[in-house]
C-alpha cells in the first residue's frame, strides 16, 4: 500500500526515568512523551543506577535491554494474525487476551534485567499473566469482584493511582536545582559528603523509671568501656536489650546524623522516652568523603524530588484553604478540640539535629533512628 511505513519502524520513543540514590527518597515523574503507535516499549522504569563518582551510561547492558524488548515487541507485531489487534495478542485464556503491551508493563519493572534474560523473563511474566487471568475469571463467575470489601480495595487503588498522577504531573513544573544551589547543599551537609564517615553503631535499649535515669547516666559516664557498663546494669537488675550495626552516612535519618556525627568514637548519646532510656555508641567510624563532582547527581536529585514534595504540599494547601470541608459526627468534635495543623507540610530541606554528645541528653528521634539503621 502506497505509504505504509515498514514494519518494525519508528516504534518507539526513548523516555527519560529519574533515579536518586539517597535513602529513602522517591524518584520524579518521566518527562518523555508517547508516540501513537500501538506496539511501543516504555523504558522510562529502565533505571539509571549511580554510585560516587561512578555514573552508569545507558548505553551497554540498558540499551541492549531496551534493544532487545523491542526486537521481541516487533516481532510479535509482524508475526502471523491480521489487523492491529491480533497484532498484540500473547495468550488467549478463554475468552480473554493477554497483551504484548501487559507484559512490557511489568517486564518494564524487572530489576538488574539483563539482555540475555529478557526471552526468559518474558515467558515468565506471561505464565503468571495467565494464572492472574485464570484467577480474575474464577473470581468474577463467584461474584467476588462485586463484594464490597474488594469494591472498595479497587477504589482506593484508583483513588491513590490518580492522587499520584496528580502529584507527578505537578511535579514536572519545578525548576532543577542551580549549580549554586548544589554547591551550597554540599557545602551545609559536611556529615553528609566532605566528612562522610561509616559508623559502627552499637545500641541499648534500657527499661527504667525516670527516677532512675540520673543514675543510669551516672553509671554510663563512670564506665570505661561499654562492656563495663553492661555489667552495671546486670548488677543493679536492669533489664536491656543490645544491638549492633553499621551505617554510612547516607543511611541514617538526616534529622539524627548531624548529631551522630559530631561523635568520637567511644562516645555516646542518651535519651530518655517513656519506657525507659536508649543510649547510643559509636563504638568506631570510618572516613569516606565523597567530592562535590561524585555527589552531585544525589544532590541534584534530592533537592528536586524535595522541590517537587514542597510544590504538592503548597498546591494542597491552597485547595484546603479553599475547598469546604466539613467534618461530621465525632470527626467534628475531634476536629474542633485539635490544635491547628498543616496535614500535608512538606519536610524542611536541611533538617538538623541539636544533640550534645558524651553523655548529654538531646532530642534525638529514637524511633526515626531506629527505623534508619534497622535496629529491632
Amino acid at each position: 500500500m502506497e505509504g505504509a511505513r515498514p514494519c518494525g519502524t519508528g516504534l518507539f520513543r526513548h523516555g527519560a526515568g529519574l533515579h536518586s540514590p539517597l535513602a529513602r527518597r522517591r524518584g520524579g515523574p518521566s518527562t518523555g512523551r508517547r508516540t501513537d503507535t500501538t506496539t511501543k516499549v516504555d523504558t522510562m522504569h529502565l533505571k539509571r543506577t549511580r554510585v560516587y563518582g561512578k555514573p552508569a551510561r545507558r548505553t551497554g547492558a540498558a540499551v541492549a535491554i531496551v534493544t532487545a524488548v523491542l526486537a521481541a515487541t516487533m516481532l510479535a507485531a509482524c508475526g502471523g494474525g491480521s489487523g492491529a489487534k491480533a497484532s498484540q495478542t500473547a495468550a488467549k485464556v478463554n475468552k480473554e487476551e493477554i497483551t504484548v503491551h501487559q507484559i512490557n508493563f511489568v517486564l518494564q519493572r524487572q530489576a538488574n534485567l539483563k539482555p540475555e534474560q529478557v526471552d526468559a523473563a518474558s515467558r515468565q511474566i506471561l505464565e503468571r499473566l495467565i494464572d492472574q487471568e485464570l484467577a480474575v475469571q474464577k473470581a468474577q463467575d463467584l461474584k467476588l469482584d462485586r463484594d464490597p470489601r474488594v469494591v472498595q480495595q479497587i477504589e482506593t487503588a484508583k483513588r491513590e493511582i490518580i492522587a499520584r498522577a496528580y502529584a507527578d504531573h505537578l511535579g514536572e513544573t519545578a525548576a532543577k536545582p542551580t549549580d549554586q544551589e548544589i554547591k551550597q547543599y554540599y557545602a551545609d551537609k559536611p556529615a553528609l559528603f566532605a566528612e562522610r564517615r561509616i559508623y559502627n553503631l552499637q545500641e541499648l535499649n534500657i527499661e527504667a523509671k525516670p527516677d532512675q535515669f540520673e543514675a543510669i547516666r551516672a553509671k554510663l559516664q563512670a564506665a570505661k568501656t561499654l562492656p563495663e557498663f553492661v555489667e552495671s546494669l546486670k548488677a543493679d537488675n536492669f533489664k536491656f536489650v543490645g544491638s549492633q550495626i553499621v551505617r554510612s552516612a547516607e543511611q541514617i535519618p538526616l534529622n539524627n546524623l548531624d548529631a551522630i556525627a559530631r561523635l568520637k568514637d567511644g562516645q555516646f548519646i542518651m535519651n530518655g522516652h517513656a519506657n525507659g532510656i536508649t543510649v547510643l555508641f559509636l563504638a568506631g567510624s570510618q572516613r569516606q568523603p565523597a567530592t562535590e563532582a561524585q555527589a552531585r547527581p544525589s544532590i541534584e536529585a534530592f533537592l528536586l524530588n524535595q522541590r517537587r514534595a514542597e510544590l504538592v504540599a503548597k498546591d494542597i494547601k491552597s485547595m484546603r484553604d479553599n475547598a469546604k470541608i466539613e467534618y461530621v459526627g465525632k470527626f467534628a468534635e475531634m476536629a474542633a478540640s485539635a490544635p491547628a495543623s498543616t496535614p500535608n507540610a512538606a519536610p524542611a530541606l536541611s533538617p538538623a539535629a541539636s544533640d550534645s554528645p558524651a553523655g548529654a541528653s538531646g532530642p534525638v528521634d529514637n524511633s526515626a533512628l531506629s527505623k534508619g539503621l534497622g535496629i529491632k
